[in-house]
């Protein structure tokens, strides 16, 4: 994901790549560019106005705490950030009127995916996820599973109805739960990252489905949000924020 953020940023012509911060990276360069293990050291030899981040939920509030007070602004795609750091984060970017963008998914399909699952949540009171991606992701269900249930939820008075079955034969087979909507994973070799959110009502279902290919998917939403970031003074949670769809 690094070297394919890389090759967009270097591609979009106004942005300019400027190092690699990866802690698990063996030697001192990656496609010409330096390497850095540790993210304040980075920001302190390498001029950066922002810093891309597709990591993970224990590695992104270290970036964080580096960037933010050297004014760096971040763009950040890691799920499963927890609610403590992200009020921290929050309050920090206020504080320091430093812009950040926060986001569960950079396809921008993906983002019109749970923009139009929010609108249909309104009109009909059952809902299931399915959300399917490879073998190696490390959470489940995925952040964008989780974002699409909360927007889903939020735009209505009441939770959806989740009807249990008399007998559940094997445990979970239902899938997890949240706000009445069950959302299932599925975890398969050959997939990259798909979400369907199907709703069912009187005589009828209505299906939305987003599938990703390729992870340059994520790329125009990526270097979209990059540019925003420099005009920002505060944190903004999904490219729908920055796209006028809230």
């Amino acid at each position: 994901m690094g070297r394919q953020v890389h090759q967009a940023v270097a591609a979009a012509g106004d942005l300019e790549p400027v190092a690699f911060v990866d802690a698990l990276a063996e030697g001192s360069a990656i496609d010409g560019l330096p390497v850095f293990k540790d993210a304040a050291r980075c920001l302190d030899e390498v001029r950066a106005d922002a810093v891309i981040d597709f990591t993970n939920a224990a590695w992104t509030p270290l970036l964080a705490e580096a960037a933010l007070p050297r004014g760096v602004r971040l763009v950040v795609g890691t799920t499963g950030l927890s609610g403590e750091f992200m009020s921290w984060l929050d309050n920090e970017c206020s504080v320091r009127r430093t812009g950040t963008v926060v986001a569960a998914n950079f396809a921008i399909g993906a983002v019109l995916m749970m923009h139009f699952a929010r609108q249909a949540a309104r009109f009909f009171d059952n809902a299931e996820i399915i959300e399917l991606h490879h073998d190696q992701k490390v959470d489940s269900p995925s952040g964008t599973a989780k974002a699409t249930a909360e927007m889903m939820r939020a735009a209505r008075k009441a939770p959806f109805v989740h009807p249990s079955t008399e007998k559940e034969t094997i445990p979970g087979a239902r899938g997890a739960e949240l706000g009445g909507i069950a959302i299932h994973s599925v975890r398969l070799p050959g997939l990259v990252a798909h979400q369907e959110v199907i709703f069912g009502g009187l005589g009828q279902t209505l299906t939305i489905r987003h599938d990703t290919t390729g992870r340059d998917s994520f790329m125009p939403g990526v270097v979209a949000a990059t540019r925003a970031v420099m005009e920002l003074d505060h944190l903004v949670v999904g490219l729908d924020a920055l796209f006028g769809l809230t």
